[in-house]
């Protein structure tokens, strides 16, 4: 277990800190919840403007919580699934 943490820290810290805001948040909810989401549409949910909706959607794809896919002049982010799930995986091994 111990090397697991040890591997894993930067990228739980790095997610944690993506996360632990609430815009963050609430376009990673809002990603899982549709599977894809434009970033006009989080500029819909979230009431910023589009730079803001730019800086922390590049705080959530430097996490690997959501990846971002370029089509045309529209981004698309999805849920990095794997990623979530090693986050998901690292909270368990705390409880064991």
């Amino acid at each position: 277990m111990a090397t697991f943490v040890i591997m894993e820290s930067k990228f739980v810290e790095k997610a944690s800190n993506a996360v632990a805001d609430k815009y963050r948040l609430s376009i990673l909810m809002e990603v899982a919840r549709k599977g894809s989401v434009s970033c006009s549409e989080v500029q819909e949910l979230t009431g910023l403007s589009q730079p803001c909706v730019s800086h922390h959607v590049k705080i959530l794809t430097e996490s690997d919580l959501i990846v971002a896919h370029k089509e045309g002049r529209c981004v698309n982010l999805r849920i990095n699934k794997e990623k979530v799930r090693q986050l998901s995986r690292f909270f368990d091994l705390l409880t064991e």
